[in-house]
């Protein structure tokens, strides 16, 4: 392998995992992804992932993938990194996604266990290395075993993150402890990331360093809000706010990603188009994004900035 040094400072707090907006004819929507990309940015996040689950990246094409790349490079203007999606259950499609993404100006990519073939251990690794070996760009790990099937163990982390190119995990095993469990045989520099907006808050405070969040999406602000409370021992105020976005979550964790299309659309971002096999909320789940929405309020959920953008709850959303 390759000597690397990368140094992820700036991998810390909330990041959202960005939609892939439609258009009414199944197509990327540039200009409403462009509003998504400003409106994160301006609420000072520290990066934007692309392409990953939230991203609906099983359904994009490698070109389509490449195009949503150049389009968040091209909004975030070295403001904010952008982390690209570029996950496959084979080793040889990673690394054609990984260097198209390198291509397209990504600053890291987010690489996920294999999924559906049940790698053991050693092959994952082996997955991951081989990955690494094909790029200069630094990796994200992704363990998702509610997705995958294998889970990512401590130990196969811990060997990873002995190359510098592995420079943090995205858990998405809703493990709280696995931050205090891992710390002190983790390089400092490698950075642990809940991956589950319901359990970030107690991950962060047992020493994870932040989320990759659908939460931030909706309402990016709050979120940095209840990070930047819990990082200053503030953990009273960190829980109240976490509170109040807990039906929010709820809701959108059900069926997401339409759940968080059919959010952002009530606000004016985007439509709430999806791609199969996925399909737009039933009348009940709408409701229930409806009313969450509306508990928090416009002003908490607006991101004051360059752009003037304060977004409004549509009554016609909430009436549906």
């Amino acid at each position: 392998m390759r000597p690397h040094a990368h140094h992820a400072t700036w991998l810390a707090g909330y990041i959202p995992d960005l939609p892939t907006p439609f258009d009414e004819n199944d197509r990327i929507d540039l200009a409403a992804f462009a509003k998504l990309c400003e409106r994160q940015i301006e609420a000072g996040v520290p990066a934007i992932v692309v392409c990953e689950t939230a991203g609906e990246a099983s359904t994009l094409t490698p070109a389509e993938q490449e195009t949503i790349i150049c389009a968040a490079v091209q909004a975030a203007r070295g403001r904010t990194r952008v982390i690209a999606g570029a996950g496959s259950n084979s080793t040889s499609q990673a690394i054609a996604l990984t260097r198209r993404a390198e291509a397209a100006g990504a600053d890291a990519v987010l690489s996920v266990v294999p999924y559906y073939n049940k790698p053991m251990q050693i092959g994952i690794q082996a997955h991951f290395r081989t990955i690494a070996d094909s790029t200069a760009l630094p990796i994200i790990l992704h363990d998702i075993p509610s997705r995958t099937i294998r889970e990512l163990s401590d130990e196969t982390l811990v060997l990873l993150s002995q190359s510098r190119q592995f420079i943090g995990l995205r858990d998405g095993t809703g493990d709280v402890l696995r931050p205090m469990r891992l710390r002190s045989r983790l390089p400092s520099s490698f950075r642990l990331l809940s991956g589950d907006d319901a359990t970030a808050l107690a991950f962060v405070a047992n020493g994870g360093d932040g989320c990759i969040s659908t939460l931030s999406n909706v309402a990016p602000e709050l979120c940095q809000a209840i990070f930047s409370n819990c990082r200053q021992g503030r953990l009273q105020s960190a829980r109240y706010l976490q509170n109040r976005l807990a039906p929010l979550n709820a809701a959108l964790s059900r069926e997401s990603p339409a759940a968080l299309k059919y959010a952002l659309s009530m606000l004016g971002f985007i439509r709430p188009s999806t791609r199969l096999p996925i399909v737009g909320l039933a009348e009940p789940a709408k409701a229930e994004v409806a009313r969450a929405i509306a508990e928090i309020g416009d002003e908490d959920l607006a991101c004051p900035g360059k752009s003037g953008h304060r977004p409004r709850l549509r009554k016609d959303s909430a009436n549906s």
